[in-house]
């Protein structure tokens, strides 16, 4: 069973924060532990694009504050194995490329790269720069995984929820976890 960590970073792309979110809490046979961690910026963010602060209403998560580095996952000996950050910023993700721990989301990037475990970066970005993806081979050679908020058209979507659902099966698929979604192929 996996202990998972979620952080929300200020990028654009709450729905695909909060589509993951839901989706954990049906989920709840699959995983040991779910804490998530959000900026101050993630939640301005959300209430713009979302219209609400519904983050405030998800029962079996435990939430932090950016700068609470008791929290178990901001070290190894707490054992959660997977952190995705959804959506993360190009600022985040070049903080962890630079080994700066300045708040839990990096400090525990941090731990999970250095535990070995597993990093999802779900970079809400575009377009991207040198800089940027100098960052991502960065974090990529560290054994972490850069994951572009980029949907697929296969299943034909027809709503927003539905095409920010690709994006957050695939991020699901990467985490280990069993999730019913569109399989190339298969339908």
């Amino acid at each position: 069973m996996q202990k998972i960590v979620i952080a929300v970073t200020g990028a654009s792309g709450s729905i695909y924060a909060r589509l993951l979110l839901d989706k954990l809490v049906l989920m709840k046979d699959q995983w040991q532990g779910l804490a998530c961690v959000m900026t101050d910026n993630a939640r301005t963010v959300w209430q713009t694009e979302l219209g609400n602060d519904s983050y405030n209403n998800y029962s079996g998560i435990r939430f932090y504050d950016k700068k609470d580095f008791n929290a178990p996952f901001a070290s190894g000996s707490g054992q959660y194995n997977t952190m995705i950050i959804v959506p993360c910023s190009v600022g985040t993700m070049g903080r962890i490329a630079s080994g700066i721990s300045n708040d839990l989301i990096t400090r525990a990037a941090d731990v999970i790269l250095k535990e070995r475990r597993k990093l999802i970066c779900v970079v809400r970005e575009t377009p991207y720069n040198l800089v940027h993806i100098r960052n991502m081979e960065t974090i990529t050679l560290a054994g972490g995984i850069i994951c572009p908020a980029t949907p697929s058209f296969y299943s034909r979507p027809t709503t927003v929820e539905e095409v920010a659902a690709t994006v957050v099966d695939r991020i699901l698929d990467l985490a280990g976890l069993t999730v019913k979604t569109y399989r190339w192929g298969l339908e």
